[in-house]
C-alpha cells in the first residue's frame, strides 16, 4: 500500500484534500447534530422504555457531559497515536454505539450507548481539526478550510432538533440515531484512502494521571453551569463548580511539570493562542446564552409548537453560511484579522441590543436578532479558530483543537448559566407575590397552572419578555466588552508562516 502524507508544508491542497475535507464533514455534521438530537424524541423514548426523571436527564445530558470531559484527553492522545487512527477508531465506536442507541431496550442500555457516543464523538471533533491543520498548509486555504468547518459545527446543532422532529414524526424514536450510520461507514471506507496520518514523532510518555485530572476539572463545572438555569444556585451546583475549578488548578499545575503533559504549555507562549482559546469562549457564552431564551420565547411565549419553533429557529442559521467565508476573504485581501475579529463581537453585541427591543409578539424581531447574532458569532469563530490552529505546531495541532473546544463548551455553558440566571432573577421579581410559588419559578411552572389562575399566562409571558431583555443588554455589553479586548489583543499577533511550522510525521497507510 502507499505511503499516506501530509501535503508539504506551504504547498497548495490539491482535489484531494478537498474531497477529505468532506468527507470529515459529514461526521463533524453528526456530532454537533447529537447535542440536540433528542429535542423531540424524548417524549417517544419515556413512552417506549418508561426511564425515571433521573434517567430521563441522564439520556439528554450524558453524551454532552462525556464529551466535553474527553475533549483534551483525545486531542493529546491523537497527536501520539495517529489523528487519523483516532478517527477511524472514533467512528467505528459511534456507528457501533448509534446502533445500540436506535434498538436500545431499557433506559440503562440507552445511557450506555449515549455515553460511548460521547466517547466517539470526542475522538472525532479534535481529530477532524487536527487533519485539516495537517491537510491544508497553506494558510488561505487553511482559512477556508476552516470556516467551512466553523459553518458546518453552528449549523449542526440547529439542524440536530429539526431532524429528530421530522424523523420521529414518521419513523420511531430509533431512527435520529440510525442517520448515523451511513455516514460513519463512508467515513471508515474513504478515509484510509483519502486521509494522511500525522502525530508528533517525540511525544514523551502519555500522562496517565492528566486523564482523571482533566476529567474531574470539566465535568463539575460542566454539571454545575448547565444545572443553574433551571435549578438556580442552589449550594450543590456552586460547590460543583468549586470542585471543578480546584481539580482544574491541579490540572494546570500538573501540566506545567510532568514531564510529558498532556497539555504542553508551550503552546500558550504562541502569539494568539491564549487569547483565541479565551475570545472562543466569548463567542460560545453569546451564542448558547441567547439560545436559552430564543427557544424558549418561540414556545412559550408565541405558544408554537415545538417542531414548529424549530423549523422557525433555522431562518437564523441562514445567514451563518456566508458569515465565515466573507470574513476569510476580507481577512486575505489585507484587512487586519483583529478589526474582523472585533467587527464580528460588534455585530454580535448588536444582534444582542436588537433583542433587548423584543415584545411578547415580536417574532421577526427575534429573528432578525438571533441571525445577527449568529453571523458575528460565526465570524469570530472562524478567525480565532484559524489564528490557533497556525499559531500552533502541526504535531500539538489534536491538542491545541482539543482545548479550543473545551473552552467552547465552557462559554456555552457558560452563558447559559449567567445569562438564565440574569432572564430568571427579572422574571421572578416582576411576577406577582400572590402567584403559586410553582408559576413564580419558571414560566413553564406558570403555563402548567395557568388555567386555574386567570390572566396568569399573560403575566408569565411578559415578565419571561422582560427578562430576556434584561439578558440581552447583559449580552451586549459583554460582547461589547469582547470586542474592545480583541482589539487590543489581537492587534499585533502575527501568525508563524508555514515553512516555519514543522512537519509532521509521515506514517505508512
Amino acid at each position: 500500500m502507499t505511503n499516506s502524507t501530509s501535503t508539504p508544508s506551504g504547498a497548495r491542497a490539491g482535489r484531494r484534500e478537498w474531497t477529505a475535507l468532506g468527507v470529515l464533514m459529514l461526521p463533524l455534521l453528526l456530532v454537533s447534530m447529537d447535542v440536540s438530537v433528542l429535542y423531540f424524541a424524548i417524549p417517544s423514548i419515556s413512552a417506549d422504555l418508561e426511564p425515571t426523571g433521573t434517567q430521563q436527564l441522564w439520556i439528554f445530558d450524558i453524551y454532552a457531559f462525556v464529551l466535553a470531559g474527553l475533549l483534551m484527553t483525545m486531542g493529546s492522545l491523537g497527536d501520539r497515536i495517529g489523528h487519523r487512527r483516532l478517527l477511524l477508531i472514533g467512528a467505528a465506536a459511534f456507528g457501533t454505539a448509534s446502533l445500540a442507541a436506535a434498538y436500545a431496550n431499557s433506559a440503562e442500555m440507552l445511557i450506555a450507548a449515549r455515553a460511548v457516543l460521547g466517547i466517539g464523538g470526542a475522538t472525532l471533533m479534535p481529530s477532524t481539526m487536527a487533519l485539516l491543520r495537517t491537510m491544508f498548509t497553506d494558510p488561505g486555504q487553511r482559512a477556508k478550510a476552516i470556516g467551512l468547518w466553523s459553518g458546518v459545527m453552528t449549523a449542526g446543532i440547529a439542524l440536530g432538533s429539526v431532524m429528530s422532529g421530522v424523523l420521529v414524526e414518521y419513523f420511531w424514536w430509533g431512527s435520529v440515531f440510525l442517520v448515523n450510520l451511513p455516514a460513519m461507514a463512508l467515513l471508515l471506507i474513504l478515509g484510509p484512502a483519502l486521509l494522511p496520518e500525522s502525530r508528533n514523532a517525540t511525544p514523551g510518555r502519555f500522562d496517565r494521571l492528566s486523564v482523571p485530572l482533566s476529567m474531574a476539572a470539566v465535568l463539575p463545572v460542566v454539571y454545575g453551569l448547565k444545572e443553574i438555569p433551571s435549578e438556580g444556585w442552589n449550594v450543590r451546583y456552586v460547590v460543583s463548580i468549586t470542585v471543578g475549578l480546584l481539580f482544574a488548578a491541579l490540572f494546570v499545575h500538573r501540566q506545567r511539570t510532568a514531564a510529558s503533559p498532556m497539555i504542553d504549555p508551550a503552546l500558550f507562549r504562541g502569539r494568539g493562542f491564549a487569547p483565541s482559546v479565551a475570545l472562543n469562549l466569548v463567542s460560545a457564552f453569546g451564542i448558547m446564552g441567547s439560545a436559552y431564551f430564543t427557544t424558549q420565547y418561540l414556545q412559550s411565549v408565541l405558544d408554537k409548537s415545538a417542531l414548529e419553533a424549530a423549523l422557525w429557529a433555522l431562518l437564523p442559521s441562514v445567514p451563518i453560511g456566508a458569515a465565515a467565508p466573507v470574513a476569510t476573504a476580507l481577512v486575505q485581501k489585507g484587512v487586519n484579522r483583529a478589526s474582523v475579529v472585533t467587527a464580528g463581537f460588534a455585530i454580535a453585541a448588536a444582534g444582542f441590543a436588537l433583542l433587548a427591543f423584543a415584545g411578547r409578539d415580536s417574532m421577526w424581531l427575534v429573528l432578525a436578532s438571533c441571525g445577527v447574532l449568529a453571523v458575528g458569532g460565526v465570524t469570530v469563530m472562524s478567525q480565532i479558530m484559524d489564528l490557533a490552529m497556525g499559531t500552533a505546531p502541526v504535531e500539538r495541532a489534536g491538542a491545541a483543537s482539543s482545548l479550543m473546544e473545551t473552552g467552547a463548551e465552557f462559554g456555552g455553558a457558560l452563558g447559559m448559566a449567567v445569562l438564565g440566571s440574569i432572564g430568571t432573577a427579572v422574571y421572578r421579581h416582576d411576577m406577582p407575590a400572590s402567584a403559586p410559588d410553582v408559576a413564580r419559578e419558571t414560566l413553564g411552572g406558570a403555563l402548567a397552572v395557568a388555567d386555574r389562575v386567570p390572566g396568569l399566562a399573560t403575566v408569565a409571558r411578559e415578565a419571561f419578555t422582560n427578562g430576556m431583555q434584561g439578558a440581552a443588554i447583559a449580552g451586549a455589553v459583554l460582547l461589547a466588552g469582547a470586542a474592545v479586548l480583541a482589539a487590543v489583543t489581537l492587534r499585533r499577533v502575527e501568525l508563524h508562516t508555514p515553512q516555519e511550522a514543522p512537519e509532521p510525521e509521515k506514517v505508512p497507510a
